[in-house]
């Protein structure tokens, strides 16, 4: 069997192929990278599936025939070495190590960074034609980033004018619930310019939590046929870099007229929710609201006022939010959802772009209060609209198969834990209780998630493993996601009236992927710029600690914990012989002196970082 699709390649050779008709074949075709026949990120390719799949368990399989269109005509990259007279080699960080490309021109030096003009892909030449800059500058990363994932940079004039024609304020609430009187507020990062979330909760005389989830509604600013919605319907997501943001919506609405901003009207719609003492969802209601924020808090100014650290007048307000917050959080694991809580780094750049430092934000009360009644609302809604819509969009994760599991059971054996051969999420929720109170947590949390397949958006409700429920979706970020603004019209405009529900998840889908690639490419970037400047400053080589996470047949992998970074140490590059124990995951000396196990707490230097491959070389030290 054929079909035709759009292929998403990685670095490492292999590839996704999107069908365009999803009838066809259910879910994305891996191909394997011998067989990619020269495809690259977003061609148009004719694939034959495998009728035997090497891993049946994975889904289907096949093979590239033939490119019938390419995606793109350019690309970036960076000029790493002269191949000859007027001839470079450009390494793209999109296309791999194995396809570096050719190019002929004058005024190229090794170091800069370039876009491509592709002549042929079979052979991968083509013509410089724009130098951005080069590979030591940190201002161009979010821009060379912007263009290697085909971002769109800017607004249409109209679509500014659009934005601009609806004022600053909000005038009219007349035909609104009006919760203007509410103890409402905000809890955002520090760094947030965009609230699209605002949370109030009372607890009346019989124990009840009555719980408000007010999000901003974009809906009423951005509507079908204006060319704002022609933009955020390609955008389909805000794109968040290091000191920037790239929104889907102009600034006028993002972070002004929709933005639930302290003290100021502004609409919302409303999830109202009833719980009673022990958490049981009894009552909900969904309204179009208007509120007034009466506070802005950070997660940090939050946490300090719940730990007693702080006065604010909304104290009890936050509380009552921690008590329903664990009672929720206790109903999501009776149901078996995984509760994994992973701190983020955050990197801090100058107005250059330079990176200035990193800041490790744990997941604290604060951010677990404000995720469970996000995922409340979300969950909510979408039980709603699967009663009173013909079609909706839902965030779908399909469960991953006992094979994809196994390298992450094998590592909770390791380390001590005990689980059957089939665990349920019962269990795994159970293993992580226990992890929280080992050094081990946040490794096993991250061999976890390599385990899990890719969360997206579907009109084929197929349920969210994750989070073990039936029905899930997104509706609580409108300002910065696309699927949010579509719930947002199916609650209160007549169904019937939209583009392809399939081709929106599709699309928007895609575009999340994109963008978190590009943000990953550029968070990876400013985090080697800064390890570049911990080694050139120091007056002595520089060491960080690591623990082993990962035994290979080659070597081992390392996470630095503080950096948020995974290492790569090769057999050959240890200063002994390493035997490999594959039944035991060690790695180990003839003698069995020396062993280097899963869950090993290590010391590594820099031996030297390739910015153009963001790649550390590392040593043990």
């Amino acid at each position: 069997m054929k079909i035709l699709g759009i292929i998403h390649t990685h670095p490492r050779g292999f590839g996704f192929v999107t069908p365009d008709d999803p009838d066809e074949c259910s879910g994305t075709v891996f191909v394997p990278a011998q067989f990619t026949a020269g495809a690259v990120q977003g061609d148009h390719v004719e694939v034959e599936l495998a009728d035997k799949p090497m891993k049946p368990e994975r889904g289907p399989e096949g093979k590239v025939l033939r490119v019938l269109k390419r995606g793109r005509e350019q690309i970036t990259g960076v000029i790493v070495d002269q191949a000859g007279r007027d001839q470079f080699i450009v390494y793209s960080p999109m296309l791999g190590p194995e396809k570096d490309i050719i190019v002929t021109g004058t005024n190229l030096a090794i170091g800069q960074r370039v876009t491509v003009k592709i002549s042929s892909w079979e052979d991968l030449n083509g013509k410089v034609i724009k130098i951005l800059g080069t590979m030591d500058d940190p201002k161009i990363d979010v821009s060379c980033a912007i263009l290697e994932f085909e971002l769109d940079p800017s607004f249409p004039k109209k679509a500014i004018e659009e934005a601009k024609s609806y004022g600053t304020t909000v005038n009219d609430i007349s035909d609104r619930r009006d919760f203007t009187s509410w103890e409402i507020v905000t809890i955002d990062p520090e760094t947030a310019r965009d609230f699209d979330d605002a949370l109030s909760l009372t607890i009346d005389k019989k124990g009840h939590y009555h719980l408000g989830v007010h999000i901003a509604d974009v809906s009423t600013y951005v509507r079908p046929g204006m060319m704002l919605d022609t933009i955020a319907s390609k955008r389909c997501n805000s794109t968040y870099f290091p000191g920037t943001c790239l929104p889907m919506i102009p600034e006028e609405l993002s972070n002004e007229l929709c933005s639930l901003k302290e003290g100021v009207l502004r609409l919302t719609s409303s999830v109202l929710m009833e719980f009673q003492p022990d958490g049981k969802l009894v009552n909900y209601e969904i309204v179009k609201g208007a509120i007034k924020s009466q506070k802005r808090f950070t997660y940090e100014e939050a946490k300090r006022v719940i730990d007693g650290q702080a006065k604010s007048k909304h104290k009890l307000l936050l509380e009552d939010m921690v008590k329903l917050c664990l009672l929720l959080k206790s109903k999501r694991r009776e149901r078996g959802s995984v509760d994994l809580a992973l701190p983020e780094t955050v990197m801090h750049v100058d107005k250059t772009g330079k990176p200035t430092g990193f800041k490790v934000v744990e997941y604290d009360i604060t951010h677990q209060l404000v995720e469970e009644f996000m995922l409340k609302a979300n969950e909510m809604v979408a039980t709603h609209l699967s009663k009173t819509v013909p079609a909706s969009v839902y965030r779908v994760h399909q469960a991953p198969t006992l094979e994809d599991q196994q390298s992450f059971f094998d590592l909770a054996r390791l380390l001590g834990f005990k689980l059957p051969k089939e665990p349920t999420t019962q269990e795994i929720q159970e293993l992580f209780n226990k992890a929280k109170k080992t050094p081990h947590a946040q490794q096993l949390s991250i061999s976890f998630i390599k385990t899990m397949k890719l969360a997206m958006y579907s009109p084929n409700n197929v349920g969210h493993y994750g989070l073990s429920l039936e029905h899930y979706t997104h509706f609580t970020s409108p300002i910065r996601r696309y699927p949010d603004l579509i719930i947002h019209r199916l609650l209160f405009e007549e169904p019937g009236k939209h583009t392809s529900l399939e081709k929106i998840c599709l699309t928007c889908s895609d575009a999340e992927r994109a963008s978190s690639k590009a943000e990953n490419r550029v968070l990876t970037l400013k985090k080697l710029r800064y390890l570049l400047d911990l080694e050139e400053s120091a007056k002595e080589e520089p060491t960080y600690e690591a623990t082993v996470t990962t035994i290979l047949h080659f070597g081992f992998t390392f996470d630095l914990t503080d950096f948020g970074m995974e290492g790569l140490i090769r057999l050959a590059e240890l200063p002994h012989y390493y035997n490999y124990d594959a039944k035991r995951q060690l790695l180990q000396t003839d003698s069995g002196h020396k062993r280097i196990r899963l869950g090993d707490k290590i010391v590594v230097k820099v031996e030297g970082i390739n910015l153009p491959a963001a790649e550390v070389f590392w040593k043990l030290v």
